[in-house]
């Protein structure tokens, strides 16, 4: 019985040992990783099929700095990340998006453009985007389709 008792209490003692392992791991990585929240999120209705811009404020309420790496649509297969320098604008790979901070995507700065788009949203419609982070999990945004001369300034005009 003694023999027994030492067994039971040393596998007790091992599945105790290995949920806290794993228990500490996931809460560690959940409580590590970033979690980014969106604002203010449109597309100004597009003039054709080509192209179309998305904008919004994207919060990092997170003590690490991350980077958005990459846009995803079922509107298109090309959407692409682009800041504009100098008057000039051009595809970037990532933008920061800083601890604590925010990243705006306003026009005339950086934005989303969707290249070939698969229909035209018309104003009232809504799309969905999926951000992609350098560090946080993927978040799924809806954007509404304002009219072409819509500015975020606009809503907060009055």
């Amino acid at each position: 019985m003694n023999a027994r008792t030492t067994r039971i209490l040393a596998a007790t003692l091992s599945l105790t040992a290995a949920l806290a392992i794993s228990g500490c791991s996931g809460s560690e990585g959940d409580a590590a990783k970033p979690a980014p929240t969106v604002s203010g999120a449109f597309m100004p209705e597009p003039v054709n099929d080509k192209m179309a811009g998305a904008f919004m404020v994207i919060k990092n309420g997170s003590k690490t700095a991350d980077k958005l790496t990459g846009v995803t649509s079922t509107l298109s297969d090309d959407l692409q990340i682009h800041e504009t320098k100098d008057q000039k604008m051009q595809q970037v790979p990532s933008l920061d998006v800083p601890a604590n901070g925010e990243l705006k995507l306003e026009r005339g700065g950086s934005h989303v453009m969707f290249m070939g788009l698969k229909s035209t949203p018309k104003v009232g419609d809504k799309v969905t985007i999926e951000l992609r982070f350098e560090k946080a999990d993927p978040i799924k945004v809806e954007l509404d389709v304002k009219e072409r001369t819509y500015t975020a300034q606009n809503s907060n005009a009055h």
